[in-house]
């Protein structure tokens, strides 16, 4: 699933090419994609583009008259640029956002529909979709602490609750932990203050790194193949290989849909953590299915 560092990567692509473009039409090839009717999707008809934003995971497109259209890719939905008027055609190709000078195709791999968008009006349309967790780029050590420690979960969890910290999934918080040398089952109650600052640091250090370099890539060619594993990511991705940090091989531990990699001798004094433990820690702080993860609720 694209997470805040692709989402980014999506804006710095999308900026020098839509920006004050009028969006001409949109057109849609299956109906279960749209998923608001107010405003309807004919608002947005040759609007001019006036921001990008990100919210949360999903790419936010404002239109002159604060309409916006709000895009969220999920796990397998991704976007690319194309000629203008390109055909909408074959399974994948869910929607096309026409402008003069080229078409924005959404598309989705795969068999299962998950991705979304949603056509909404103002500020209060967009927080409506925002889980509200905080950006952790303008939060302070001591916000950043007493968000995460509310609740006593996983530093695995907390980091990818979207109602915690903004944008952040499974294959960052795999990175962030790693540069934070913290066990991805430690507990966010349990924490000593070293670990905090360690594990703050880690969190910017880790998303403004991946951030920086996905964006000048997008600025050179338009990011077509988003995905959660890249070669040089320290562990994520990159079970049996060597620790970058340490040479160990990388492990992992998985549970329903999910899988986190890590170092054991890096991140856990040298514990091996067995699957069937992680079952029974996460059984009930962690979500079964990354639909379920998405979908959870902005807490007021």
């Amino acid at each position: 699933m694209p997470e805040l560092p692709d989402i980014a990567a999506y804006l710095c692509a999308l900026q020098p090419l839509v920006m004050k473009q009028s969006l001409r039409s949109v057109r849609v090839a299956n109906p279960f994609l749209l998923r608001s009717l107010q405003p309807p999707l004919s608002a947005v008809d040759e609007r001019p583009v006036r921001a990008l934003r990100r919210v949360g995971k999903r790419v936010a497109i404002g239109l002159e008259g604060d309409v916006w259209l709000v895009i969220h890719l999920m796990i397998a939905g991704r976007l690319h640029w194309k000629q203008p008027n390109y055909k909408l055609a074959g399974r994948q190709n869910l929607a096309a956002f026409d402008f003069a000078n080229g078409t924005l195709l959404l598309t989705e791999a795969g068999t299962k529909r998950r991705a979304s968008l949603h056509v909404v009006a103002g500020e209060d349309g967009l927080q409506a979709l925002d889980p509200g967790g905080i950006d952790v780029f303008a939060a302070s050590l001591s916000e950043f602490q007493q968000v995460l420690s509310a609740t006593n979960h996983t530093l695995k969890r907390a980091l990818t609750d979207p109602r915690l910290l903004s944008g952040i999934g499974n294959a960052y918080s795999d990175e962030i932990l790693h540069a934070a040398q913290l066990s991805p089952l430690a507990q966010t109650q349990k924490l000593k203050a070293d670990e905090w600052q360690r594990l703050f640091d880690g969190t910017r250090a880790t998303l403004k790194h991946w951030i920086d370099k996905l964006c000048a890539e997008a600025r050179e060619k338009f990011p077509e193949k988003v995905t959660a594993f890249r070669p040089d990511m320290a562990v994520h991705g990159r079970y049996g290989e060597a620790c970058p940090r340490c040479g160990e091989k990388v492990l992992r531990i998985r549970y329903a849909d999910n899988e986190t990699n890590y170092c054991a001798r890096c991140q856990t004094g040298g514990k091996v953590m067995a699957d069937r433990g992680l079952s029974r820690l996460l059984g009930a702080d962690w979500p079964r299915t990354l639909e379920e993860l998405e979908n959870l609720t902005v807490r007021r």
